[in-house]
């Protein structure tokens, strides 16, 4: 006799108009959530599709390196997922905030190689 009705079985997509627990997480556990300014990133993002109807945000933590949802996806946001969206749009908003920061620690470690 199979002892499987107690496994969970994790499922990877979500289904429109069901409550999840979601967990996003930065890539090899990276602490860049710690800087206020990406923080506000993902804060903005869930902003935008609360107000745009197509979420609803019950709660939500910011740890240094994931992010944990309790949230339902309400519909469709263009062609994807509204989840989708949130992870495309704060991914490209993190890739040109890191080439800022980047540029910046550049130009000030420069050295003069004259000297």
């Amino acid at each position: 006799m199979q002892n499987d009705v107690f496994e969970y079985k994790r499922k990877s997509y979500i289904e429109i108009g069901n409550i999840y627990f979601w967990t996003a997480t930065i890539i090899n556990w990276q602490k860049l959530l710690a800087e206020d300014e990406f923080k506000d990133v993902v804060i903005s993002s869930l902003e935008y599709l609360s107000k745009q109807g197509k979420t609803d945000v019950f709660a939500f933590v910011i740890m240094p390196n994931h992010v944990h949802l309790v949230w339902r996806i309400k519909e469709l946001n263009g062609k994807e997922s509204a989840h989708g969206s949130f992870l495309k749009y704060t991914a490209h908003i993190f890739k040109q905030l890191l080439k800022v920061k980047n540029q910046i620690l550049l130009n000030n470690y420069k050295v003069d190689a004259l000297k």
